[in-house]
């Protein structure tokens, strides 16, 4: 085919709609957290600092059970292409076993062992102490927020997109309001401070899964109470789903302790450097969830032509959505750079504080425009079911290039506190010229469903010049 013959009108009407509603979910689901720190910074920047390391934490169970979040779009939207109804229930019971495994761990290292937890990131005895009793509590979400991430997974993965959104507006609107009642005490219960905003993220967690469940019981959603066929596994599917979940898996950990890394660099600076890090976390993650949305929309698209055998659909769609990313993280960091004055000021930032901030998402936006192409091609690398070369890129240059180069730059030269966090992002650049040329190989599109693999072998023959043509 040629470019003009790609319908993209429809292919843009169909990434709006899902892409939206998912992104404006993870923006609320952010928005709970930095509704966190701006109720909290008016507790002091030692407060701001010791949340925003336990979101650290709570950043590194995110690593740990992403992979299986990832390698169940993999599995879930291939068989949605494919109408494989009974191959849906069986990889959403696979994902939701893994994540209760890694949140009831890290629910109960929050719980029982809290100052081990803090004293991963920091030696401030100050901002340790606030952050143990923050972690005491918020350790009772993390069980109930993997139950809720994996029915918006599936639900995402077969396009239905709307219930995950009311139910992130509800959970806001519950953290917010208990947030304000227990951190500041009003209505005549007790001022809890840092203790009150954990309780406002489990209440949320809990109103998150509820209304899911309620939603999907008033429209009878399919999949989410077919308990029976959750749990019907055979041994090769259980071998050929942890197959594709390893390297999806080890990628997600070493990424979630590359992480960890950087905050024990920057949770050893002075309390200002601190809480600027814990703030541009919070960012951050607003960032990310913007993104997010645009890209599960396009591993859903992808991934749901591959599994119906589409292949050249997927391919097209594919290359496509990775310029378009480039354009929305264009916009949002524009957005960001206009709002950050007020934006850094309301987080409780001032003086040294302020500056630092100031400077790591300067930094920030020049290096994101890179670092979320690199993003969603790596998702796209997944959902086609080449789960190993994105996730060997990933794992290689983090630990190979830019851990030496920040702990070298940070601990033997003495690099000032911004050079050291621009080197976070020195691999990105190399990274993404090897992840393009794999991208036009067209090599990445590995089927997991039936309907799929009967015609990879078809396409690829047709294709095999692709890498060398842009269309």
């Amino acid at each position: 085919m040629k470019k003009r013959d790609f319908a993209w009108k429809p292919f843009l009407q169909k990434l709006g709609a899902l892409a939206v509603p998912v992104a404006l979910q993870n923006l609320l689901t952010t928005t709970g957290s930095m509704l966190d720190t701006v109720m909290i910074a008016r507790l002091g920047e030692t407060a701001v600092g010791a949340v925003g390391l336990c979101a650290s934490f709570s950043s590194l169970m995110l690593s740990c059970y992403w992979g299986f979040v990832g390698c169940g779009i993999v599995f879930m939207s291939q068989y949605y292409g494919a109408g494989d109804e009974d191959g849906i229930d069986r990889s959403y019971g696979m994902m939701l076993v893994l994540l209760l495994c890694v949140g009831v761990l890290f629910g109960a290292f929050a719980v029982f062992f809290p100052s081990l937890c803090m004293g991963m990131y920091t030696d401030s005895e100050a901002v340790k102490e606030i952050g143990i009793q923050y972690l005491r509590i918020v350790g009772f979400a993390y069980p109930l927020q993997v139950i809720a991430v994996s029915m918006s997974t599936l639900l995402r993965s077969v396009e239905k997109v709307k219930l995950p959104l009311m139910a992130g507006i509800a959970s806001v609107i519950t953290n917010f309001c208990v947030n304000y009642i227990l951190i500041f005490g009003k209505f005549g219960f007790p001022v809890m401070g840092v203790r009150g905003a954990a309780v406002g993220t489990v209440c949320s967690a809990f109103v998150n899964i509820l209304v899911i469940v309620l939603g999907c019981l008033k429209a009878k959603a399919p999949y989410i109470f077919e308990f029976r066929k959750h749990f019907v596994w055979d041994r090769a599917f259980v071998k050929e789903f942890l197959i594709k979940c390893f390297p999806i898996f080890m990628n997600e950990i070493f990424m979630g302790i590359s992480n960890l890394l950087i905050s024990i660099i920057f949770g050893h600076q002075s309390e200002g450097v601190i809480a600027a890090f814990a703030v541009f976390r919070t960012i951050e993650g607003i960032v990310i969830s913007a993104f997010s949305g645009f890209s599960n929309a396009a591993t859903i698209l992808v991934g749901a032509k591959v599994g119906a055998g589409d292949h050249e659909t997927a391919y097209r769609r594919a290359w496509r959505l990775c310029y378009l990313c480039a354009g929305v993280i264009l916009l949002v960091d524009l957005t960001l750079l206009l709002v950050h004055q007020p934006l850094l000021t309301a987080m409780g930032l001032s003086g040294e504080g302020y500056d630092v901030g100031r400077g790591f998402l300067y930094i920030y936006c020049i290096a994101s425009l890179i670092r979320f192409q690199n993003w969603v091609q790596n998702d796209t690398f997944r959902t086609a079911g080449d789960s190993s070369f994105g996730s060997t890129m990933e794992i290689g240059f983090a630990v190979v290039m830019m851990q030496p180069v920040i702990h070298i730059a940070n601990y033997l030269l003495h690099a000032p506190v911004l050079l050291v966090f621009a080197l976070c992002y020195c691999d990105e650049p190399i990274r993404y010229f090897i992840m393009q040329r794999h991208m036009y190989s067209g090599k990445w599109i590995k089927p997991v469903s039936s309907l799929g693999q009967e015609t990879v072998a078809s396409w690829r023959k047709e294709h095999k010049e692709c890498s060398t043509v842009f269309r």
